[in-house]
């Protein structure tokens, strides 16, 4: 049977008509990579313009496979809290890759977390812009925080017994110890632990991943600067108060675990 204008007879789907029988050639992956391919504009639009940006220090080491995203992911972190990236700065993913030794896709994974985590904001057409957030909103947070938090501590100081308390001392002296180094980063991944082991306690796993959330919401840093907040002496004062805790409810001295844990949460406003 003739195939042509009227299709395969095994298919009945009718051939494309192309002068001289011939199928013009399709885009392949080298076209795409030139620019001739459908990916065309996809790079413009994740922002990949690298023009009119501060500079950003290379790291001290080389990052090495096989998780690169979450390495990146905690370089930037730690450049968030430590003020090298500068709140209200623009950065692409391409020319963070180059200080990093890495590819741009990593580097945009990474901030595209970041950016679920309320620390940056995509920008179109040029990368991500990191959040200058003011002292109201990290008031506001922390008012948050504090109406989800303090009334469930508050309950397991009365319901969970007292050699349960005993067991998250290491948590609490970790967080002293990152407290000393001065490095906001650090601490905050501690502080951060120590939280989430106490909510922990409630069995309640979608309380812990929303109070978490909104506590590292709250640490990174406000459009002042990292001077503004973290200075070495708060750190140590916000750990010693979660020595102190554990030492009020291990004694079952619930008044004063009350009291503290009030003022763990007001002092975070």
């Amino acid at each position: 049977m003739k195939q042509g204008a009227q299709g395969s007879a095994a298919t009945g789907i009718p051939e494309p008509r192309t002068r001289g029988n011939r199928v013009p050639p399709q885009p392949g992956a080298a076209d795409v990579g030139r620019g001739r391919g459908p990916a065309d504009g996809a790079d413009a639009v994740r922002g990949e313009h690298t023009h009119s940006e501060p500079p950003f220090p290379r790291p001290r080491q080389t990052l090495q496979r096989p998780s690169v995203r979450g390495q990146i992911l905690d370089a930037l972190r730690t450049a968030l809290l430590g003020g090298e990236l500068t709140p209200g700065e623009v950065y692409s993913a391409p020319v963070l890759g180059d200080r990093f030794g890495v590819s741009a896709t990593p580097v945009r994974e990474a901030m595209q977390q970041l950016a679920t985590e309320g620390a940056v904001e995509v920008v179109p057409n040029r990368g991500f812009r990191v959040v200058e957030r003011g002292a109201r909103e990290l008031a506001e947070l922390a008012e948050i925080r504090a109406l989800i938090e303090v009334p469930v501590m508050l309950r397991l100081a009365r319901t969970v017994p007292r050699a349960r308390w005993a067991e998250l001392r290491p948590l609490a002296e970790g967080a002293v110890r990152a407290a000393s180094s001065g490095c906001r980063a650090t601490y905050a991944e501690s502080d951060r632990a120590f939280h989430r082991a106490v909510l922990a306690l409630s069995g309640n796993e979608q309380l812990v991943h929303l109070a978490e959330d909104l506590h590292r919401r709250t640490q990174w840093p406000p459009a002042a600067g990292p001077a503004a907040r973290g200075a070495r002496a708060d750190l140590m004062a916000d750990a010693a108060e979660h020595l102190a805790l554990l030492e009020a409810l291990g004694a079952g001295e619930w008044d004063v675990a009350q009291s503290l844990v009030r003022k763990h949460f007001a002092g975070a406003e």
